[in-house]
């Protein structure tokens, strides 16, 4: 297994590279803004993964092992081949896949080459709960997590994980900077979000 490549950049076209190891110019295949940053002449550093078939043993590189996790974990999607998991990559950055397999949204996949609905919905549901979605943002730019201790009485109270994690990440969107700090009144505003409040249950 070929797990990285260190060397010089030979040649550059479109969405590949060769680049020189120990003598040997290996091709890579890349994602188009990938291959824009490197130079001729210069020394690359790209994770890789080596996709081996009866005839062909092909080479895929990307900037980063974040990048390169979520190429096997789409790879391991029914019909999703190298080529397409690639291209789910050169459209949709790491934040974006997470963010619409959170919230089961197949329309950013359907969107890439190569990727129909039925394998752009195989996506949303293959990968849940193994990407961990961003941060929702205030107004204004503050960077801002779901409430922990909010999400975790809603999971008590019987509501899954990642509604419960949207809800609470909704509001706090929606209410920006008045957003209110007490996790009891943040449990209210979820609750009422989420549906009637549990027999039983006293806040």
């Amino acid at each position: 297994m070929i797990s990285s490549v260190r060397g010089t950049v030979l040649h550059v076209a479109g969405g590949s590279a060769v680049i020189e190891v120990g003598g040997v110019g290996m091709s890579i295949a890349l994602t188009p803004d990938h291959a824009l940053e490197l130079r001729v002449g210069s020394e690359a550093f790209v994770h890789t993964a080596l996709i081996v078939r009866e005839d062909d043993l092909s080479l895929y590189g990307f900037a980063s092992r974040e990048q390169l996790e979520l190429f096997e974990l789409l790879r391991g999607v029914s019909g999703v081949g190298p080529k397409s998991a690639l291209g789910v990559l050169a459209q949709l950055s790491p934040d974006e896949i997470a963010r619409a397999v959170a919230d089961e949204d197949d329309a950013p996949f359907r969107r890439v080459s190569g990727i129909g609905p039925k394998t752009a919905k195989l996506i949303t549901v293959s990968l849940a709960g193994k990407l961990v979605a961003p941060a929702a943002v205030r107004p204004g730019g503050a960077v801002v997590a779901p409430d922990a201790d909010v999400v975790a009485a809603l999971v008590g109270l019987g509501w899954p994980e990642r509604a419960a994690a949207a809800a609470v990440s909704e509001l706090l969107t929606e209410l920006g900077e008045t957003a209110p700090t007490e996790v009891s009144v943040l449990l209210r505003l979820a609750l009422a979000r989420l549906g009637p409040q549990r027999a039983g249950v006293r806040l």
